[in-house]
């Protein structure tokens, strides 16, 4: 499987493009930081030579670094079978806090950017294979579930993912491309650090990439 996943560079989308592309999957690890990028090449190519890892930094909210993604994948790969969308951006403010840019920032990065890249990318995947594009969300963003101080624009940027989700699960029936949205709950990461202080995931990233890995390819 040819596997492109965003928000590579630490964390849940760290170890998933690892255990992917240490299992034989082609993967384009995506995210800003080109030193952790690097490293994770590194560490995957250490624990198996012939993986094939192709790392690209920048910024997904930006139209250019999209187009540069679309040409990387073209011209390495025929076709693109799964795309995880998996960047994400987190301000914790109490609500009268946060700022006009501070809502764009986290839109742009949580909505706007997933979108627009499956946009760009959609003309890659196999009309012929069953395809597959999950979207990463989060248990505060799940209608009904419980909602923390601070986190106003995170958990309501997630909620428009997953409504989203579930409306291009419809539209892309007959492009043979499942949609989904995994809602998370806890999992130790910097993010969940910056959103509860002092406090300790029951899972960690490890742990939860073992999951996503397995419901990219499988579910």
């Amino acid at each position: 499987m040819n596997v492109a996943i965003t928000g590579a560079s630490t964390g849940i989308g760290y170890q998933t493009a690892m255990k992917l592309a240490e299992a034989g999957h082609v993967v384009f690890a995506i995210a800003r930081r080109i030193d952790y990028l690097e490293k994770l090449k590194k560490e995957v190519l250490k624990a198996n030579p012939d993986a094939r890892i192709h790392v690209l930094a920048g910024d997904i909210t930006l139209p250019e670094f999209r187009d540069q993604i679309f040409n990387t994948i073209a011209a390495k790969e025929t076709n693109l079978h799964i795309l995880i969308n998996n960047a994400g951006l987190l301000i914790n403010k109490p609500f009268e806090e946060l700022t006009d840019a501070d809502w764009h920032a986290v839109y742009s990065t949580n909505v706007f950017a997933s979108v627009n890249l499956i946009r760009k990318l959609l003309t890659l995947f196999s009309r012929k294979e069953r395809n597959h594009i999950l979207n990463i969300s989060s248990m505060g963003g799940f209608q009904g579930s419980a909602k923390f101080k601070g986190l106003s624009a995170y958990s309501s940027s997630k909620a428009a993912l997953a409504g989203v989700t579930e409306c291009l699960a419809e539209e892309f029936k007959e492009k043979n491309i499942a949609v989904n949205c995994l809602c998370l709950g806890s999992v130790q990461t910097e993010m969940f650090a910056a959103a509860f202080p002092g406090y300790e995931a029951a899972t960690t990233s490890a742990e939860m990439a073992d999951y996503v890995a397995e419901f990219a390819l499988q579910g």
